[in-house]
Order: C-alpha cells, then sequence, then structure tokens
C-alpha cells in the first residue's frame, strides 16, 4: 500500500526537477510524467520521486492537516 501527500513546489529548475515541501520537509521530484503544467506555489502528489498529479490548494490543506494529526498522535 502506498500511502502519498500533497507538496507544495518551492522550486523548479530547468531539469524539471522540482523542490516541493511536504509538512516542513523538502523533496527532489521529477515533472516528467504529469497530467498537467505546474508552477512554483502549485501543490502536486507525488509517489517513487515523481510528482504524478496536480491537486488544488484546499485538498492540500486538508491532506496536510491530516498528516500532522496522524504525526501529533503517533506513539512509539
Amino acid at each position: 500500500m502506498c500511502i502519498a501527500f500533497p507538496g507544495k513546489i518551492v522550486s523548479i529548475d530547468e531539469e524539471n526537477i522540482a523542490v516541493v515541501d511536504i509538512g516542513g520537509t523538502r523533496r527532489e521530484v521529477s515533472l516528467d510524467i504529469i497530467d498537467e503544467e505546474v508552477s512554483s506555489g502549485d501543490y502536486v502528489i507525488s509517489h517513487a520521486g515523481f510528482a504524478i498529479h496536480k491537486i488544488d490548494e484546499e485538498m492540500a490543506r486538508e491532506n496536510l492537516a491530516f498528516l500532522k494529526e496522524i504525526l501529533d498522535h503517533e506513539t512509539y
């Protein structure tokens, strides 16, 4: 099973690699297979190092709030 959370695009370089911020953690993802055009400030879902889908900000914020809730209640 795979769980994906949205990341906000912080920057995009000339090689089509984006830096995305997911709840304060930044990762690089390729934009080579994304389903529509994106730019800095957009939210994307990524998997295995590739952005695969653009989502709207409202949906992204709901999902990030859910991620925060999970992490706040995590016990080890």
